[in-house]
């Protein structure tokens, strides 16, 4: 039975070879994986189809594959062979015993590899302490001798998956094609971990997901492009297309690196589902689930780098939207409220866009218009 690379979602015709998960031998069950892929977007397991025992991997990994491919066969209805018992010697039979021989004259010692070290008491004493021996051998007169340098450098050579080739080729395109400019703002977040720190429990409990900070940005943003709305909009050749809609990139980590599931119509959600979401996105791109039509499309992105502890950073665009947000770390620092000099929780919010669309006026807008939101969250819930 053949194993065929199946379709794997729209525009994508081709993957490369990841990891296969069963060698030839292994008795599989039907809908078990077998290998992995890898596409532009994402890493997607192939299924056995049946019962059987995989007999033939026709691919190595790394090599590119077209979807409809045959890859592996399969016995289908086939168990796995037992591996073959050890033979068990037959027991030697005495031979008669021969007169001793003569002592032989002692033999000298065979000297040392020159490899192997020689132990002194450094060395033992090193060795009992669980060290490496190697740097304290025996010079040859018996002396210690000094540690020796570490070994010679190396370099290995990996070759670039199929989705870091992707993320590098859109991320150079981004900076070829678009006029890229970034501000750069701070927001004092004391409400909203004032918010979360009051709702936080009742809100698990009801919804069965933690309140994040996510979520606040994610409708803040979604308010401030009501107001401007090129943010939210996209060059095709010589015409703006405007959205009334905003589908929200969230970069989350997966194995093979950030990828970037679609908040689709974060403007017309809560709290709750736009946290069950993005916790859900977080989950399945760890286990290497997304699917590609969950990362196909998108009007504006949000990158938390503050996750990692960034201070501050210009996020990059992700082609064809227009603007992407930059989360970061929230530190205390000394601000001035009402003349007095007081410490607040602040996040520094950073703002990349297509300045061949975007003015300046608008982005710097757009994102006072985001710390507004941030810094009194009442204002999300009577849409000022």
């Amino acid at each position: 039975m053949d194993v065929v690379i199946p379709t794997l979602g729209e525009s994508v015709t081709e993957a490369s070879i990841g990891q296969w998960l069963k060698k030839p031998g292994d008795a599989v069950k039907a809908d078990e994986p077998i290998v992995s892929l890898e596409t532009d977007k994402v890493a997607v397991e192939v299924n056995a189809p049946a019962d059987g025992v995989l007999t033939e991997q026709l691919f190595k990994e790394g090599d590119t594959v077209q979807v409809g491919a045959v890859i592996a066969r399969l016995n289908a209805g086939a168990t796995a062979a037992a591996a073959p018992a050890a033979a068990v010697a037959p027991a030697p039979v005495a031979a008669p015993a021969a007169p001793a021989p003569a002592p032989a004259a002692p033999a000298a010692p065979a000297p040392a590899p020159a490899s192997a070290p020689t132990t002194g008491p450094t060395a033992r004493r090193k060795a009992a302490e669980g060290v490496d021996i190697w740097p304290w051998r025996k010079n040859d007169d018996g002396a210690e001798a000094a540690p020796v340098s570490a070994p010679a450098r190396r370099e290995e050579r990996v070759r670039m998956t199929r989705i870091r080739q992707t993320i590098a080729k859109r991320l150079k395109e981004a900076q070829n094609t678009a006029a890229m400019l970034t501000t750069f703002n701070d927001v004092d977040m004391t409400a909203v971990m004032e918010a979360r720190a009051r709702y936080k429990d009742s809100f698990e409990k009801k919804h069965g997901v933690r309140l994040g900070f996510m979520s606040f940005f994610v409708k803040a943003c979604a308010l401030a492009a009501r107001d401007v709305p090129s943010v939210n909009a996209r060059l095709d050749g010589d015409e703006i297309v405007f959205h009334d809609y905003m589908d929200v990139g969230v970069a989350v980590s997966g194995p093979g690196g950030l990828v970037v599931p679609i908040l689709k119509d974060a403007q017309a959600k809560g709290f709750a589902q736009i946290e069950l979401e993005i916790a859900d996105f977080g989950k399945r791109a760890r286990d290497g689930q997304l699917k590609l039509e969950e990362l196909q499309g998108g009007t504006f992105t949000i990158s938390n780098g503050g996750v990692f502890g960034s201070l501050m950073s210009t996020p990059i665009l992700n082609p064809p939207q227009s603007g992407v947000l930059g989360m970061h770390r929230i530190e205390e620092r000394p601000v001035v409220v009402n003349g007095q000099i007081v410490i607040r929780p602040m996040m520094y919010l950073a703002l990349s866009y297509d300045h061949r669309l975007i003015d300046g006026r608008e982005a710097v807008t757009f994102l006072v218009r985001v710390k507004e939101a941030l810094e009194d969250p009442v204002r999300l819930l009577i849409d000022l």
